[in-house]
């Protein structure tokens, strides 16, 4: 295989349509090393039921093509789904990866549910926390890392051939960009990483994390640094720093809070893992009443 194809990866995309969320295999040729990025674990929240019909999907993929996963990588630690990757790093023994900056955020969150001292904040639970220009290989393929933070402080965007992964940093053109009033967002923060990322060469797959695309067409996966620069939402025609600052504070300022926000963050600053099971052989979320979002 040349070199040239080699700096090509196969992109396989899965979209969850109840959280809106794309999952991908991201691999260097059949037979050949993959990693999996934002797998989700599929969750029922009035019953309080999860399962791994999503993740199955994407482990059938994985061996239909005889893939090696050499890593599992979060983009952050999200806010509207569980991640499922504790599930696929035990069924492919495969490590898991996430942004130095999760520690941040577990740290607050910890805060926030009321965890013991048998959840530590150090990022321990996964087995890398990549920083900034941190690089690695699938493969034939070289990745590399890119910090973006803005929406959360663990927020990256994996660069794997003409390939990027952006995580919540921007979402379909006519959607706009991702919120900044999370613990650790900041809309200054997000712009200069949004720059950082249409800065990379213009023939760069830019891949996302969601799309919410109504009724309006089919969700999309796949967009472009020139359909970005052109006709994103909240950037198109030039948009400078302030201007971009005070649309996205003012439009956070109205937006609900993410419908799995409080079961999806204590799985997924655990690594994708669900909370150790009480001594009645039970496992429990905790839900902080009165601390999310706004009164009503």
């Amino acid at each position: 295989m040349s070199q040239t194809q080699m700096s090509s990866p196969v992109v396989e995309p899965f979209y969850d349509k109840d959280t809106g969320t794309f999952s991908y295999v991201v691999y260097d040729q059949v037979g050949g090393m993959a990693v999996i990025i934002d797998p989700v674990l599929d969750y029922e929240p009035a019953g309080a039921r999860t399962s791994t019909v999503s993740a199955d999907a994407l482990l059938a993929f994985v061996r239909s093509k005889l893939l090696t996963v050499a890593w599992i990588l979060e983009t952050h630690a999200h806010a509207d789904h569980l991640s499922a990757a504790g599930y696929l790093a035990d069924q492919l023994q495969a490590p898991v990866a996430i942004g130095r900056g999760i520690v941040q955020v577990q740290q607050h969150f910890k805060t926030l549910f009321g965890l013991g001292d048998e959840f530590i904040a150090d990022g321990s639970q996964f087995d890398r926390l990549f920083e900034d220009a941190d690089s690695f290989n699938v493969g034939g393929l070289t990745a590399r890392v890119i910090a973006t933070p803005g929406h959360t402080d663990d927020s990256l965007t994996y660069v794997i051939g003409d390939a990027a992964f952006v995580g919540d940093t921007v979402f379909a053109a006519d959607t706009g960009t991702a919120r900044c009033d999370f613990p650790g967002g900041d809309a200054h923060r997000l712009y200069a990483s949004i720059q950082r990322i249409l800065a990379l060469p213009a023939d760069t797959r830019i891949y996302l994390c969601h799309d919410y695309p109504g009724s309006r067409r089919e969700a999309q996966a796949q967009s472009s640094i020139d359909e970005q620069k052109q006709h994103n939402l909240h950037l198109r025609d030039g948009t400078d720093e302030a201007a971009f600052v005070q649309m996205r504070e003012q439009r956070d300022a109205t937006l609900p809070v993410p419908k799995l926000i409080l079961p999806a963050l204590q799985v997924n600053i655990r690594g994708g893992r669900l909370p150790e099971p009480d001594g009645n052989g039970v496992r429990y979320l905790r839900l902080p009443l009165d601390q999310i979002g706004k009164p009503q």
